[in-house]
């Protein structure tokens, strides 16, 4: 018995929005004994003739404290007065079967660097609202001095606090727009 096992190579045609309630956009990095993890409420992205650009609003930053929140907005993080948002705009995106890799861009605090991003995409799937939706599971990692985020405390032993490896994550679930 023979058998014959598809796999698929292209993403969904026409544009799809993330569905900003269904999708997280974050970052985690390894701080003192564990991992510092922050998320932004407030975020865009679409996937459209193979591009996927996206962007997070720097003043949504969200983590478990307030005080930090407007730390990260400081100049010493993000600087959200003179840099407002994070922007991705990919270049390439290749799938195979449920494995996605996306080459592309990031930018943070004005400055620009090649990133790339990989993860895992859903097939298409019809909700109960008549729609059509898939999703993407994304990672890329960046070492945030690059961007001029070189903020770091000394731990006693003369380590720094905050690694500079970041790990950017991104669950998105892509509506199909209306034509």
């Amino acid at each position: 018995m023979t058998s014959i096992t598809e796999t698929r190579t292209a993403l969904p045609a026409g544009t799809w929005k993330a569905d900003p309630v269904h999708s997280d956009i974050g970052f985690a990095l390894d701080y003192m004994a564990g991992t510092f993890r922050g998320t932004f409420s407030r975020f865009t992205a679409e996937l459209a003739d193979g591009r996927l650009p996206g962007v997070a609003e720097v003043t949504s930053v969200q983590v478990k404290d307030a005080n930090l929140e407007a730390h990260l907005q400081s100049p010493e993080f993000f600087d959200a007065e003179r840099h407002p948002e994070l922007v991705f705009e990919s270049r390439e995106i290749t799938r195979s079967g449920d494995e996605v890799t996306m080459s592309g861009e990031i930018t943070i605090r004005g400055h620009t660097e090649p990133v790339e991003i990989r993860g895992t995409v859903t097939d298409e799937v019809g909700d109960p609202y008549g729609n059509t939706r898939f999703g993407f599971r994304l990672t890329a990692t960046v070492d945030r001095t690059a961007f001029g985020l070189n903020w770091n405390m000394p731990l006693p032993t003369g380590e720094p606090a905050l690694a500079n490896e970041v790990r950017i994550e991104a669950d998105l679930q892509l509506v199909e727009a209306a034509a």
